[in-house]
């Protein structure tokens, strides 16, 4: 029997096969180690998470359109220019901080402003629909929301001529520190707040409790202005000790089978 005689044959119950043992371990996955670590267990609601589809794809749609538009704008004008040839690693390290600590400076102050009145209900009230955030509340917001936030982008390559390089960085992370702060689950490691050199940069903890709680945690990459303008949820490192403390233990009497793929799948 050939190769092709074979794959014609036997490859539908391969699939079946391949789909069985990936849903049992995608299964196992979810309830030995991503709903220990689920930050409101009971939070999540489907009208919720069908609404945010809508304002997230509108958002997307609008927005988008005008910040590529804007950075076109400025790019043919000469406005936002960027440096191409090769740069030592720790001038793309100082570029790249600079944009970190200037946006969390920019991100919490006009936070702290969309939550007042009339600002909140014009733009930032839809991003607060979910109290329990996943991952759709990333862009799930008034599309003026994503232009106050997503504008700072081409502002600051406007301000400051950075490298190309630099951008590689600036892209991943502003999508990757979204989706992780409104991923709903808690994935970094219970000594994160204990150590001098970690504690300054949020959670998702920090974030979802921004959003159950409303008038605190503002900042956007780290603690420091809310450490700063006294706005840091009172309970909130005792909060994540104990949604770290539920997964420790969740792990620990977890059935064997299960909690040996769920640690084959944390050491993966």
């Amino acid at each position: 029997m050939g190769l092709k005689d074979w794959i014609i044959q036997y490859s539908p119950l391969s699939y079946w096969l391949v789909a069985f043992i990936v849903t049992g371990f995608a299964v196992a996955l979810y309830r030995g180690w991503f709903k220990a670590r689920k930050i409101q267990p009971k939070g999540f609601k489907w009208t919720i998470f069908r609404n945010e589809a809508i304002y997230g794809t509108i958002n997307v749609a609008v927005s988008s359109t005008f910040l590529v538009w804007i950075t076109k704008v400025g790019t043919e004008s000469g406005v936002i220019a960027f440096h191409h040839e090769p740069a030592a690693w720790w001038v793309i390290a100082l570029e790249y901080a600079l944009y970190f600590f200037l946006f969390d400076t920019w991100f919490y102050w006009l936070h702290r402003w969309m939550h007042n009145e009339p600002f909140y209900s014009l733009i930032h009230k839809i991003h607060h629909k979910s109290t329990s955030p996943n991952l759709l509340t990333t862009i799930s917001v008034n599309p003026l929301e994503s232009l106050v936030n997503g504008g700072f982008v081409p502002l600051f390559t406007a301000v400051f001529t950075v490298h190309s390089e630099t951008m590689l960085l600036i892209t991943p992370t502003n999508i990757i520190m979204g989706l992780y702060v409104h991923s709903g689950y808690e994935f970094l490691p219970r000594w994160w707040n204990k150590t001098w050199a970690t504690k300054w940069f949020i959670t998702a903890t920090f974030h979802d409790q921004h959003h159950k709680y409303f008038r605190w945690n503002f900042g956007g990459y780290t603690t420091i202005w809310d450490y700063v303008c006294n706005t840091r949820r009172t309970n909130y490192e005792s909060d994540f000790d104990q949604i770290k403390a539920r997964a420790a233990t969740s792990k620990a009497i977890a059935p064997p089978a299960v909690a040996a793929q769920s640690s084959s799948a944390a050491q993966g």
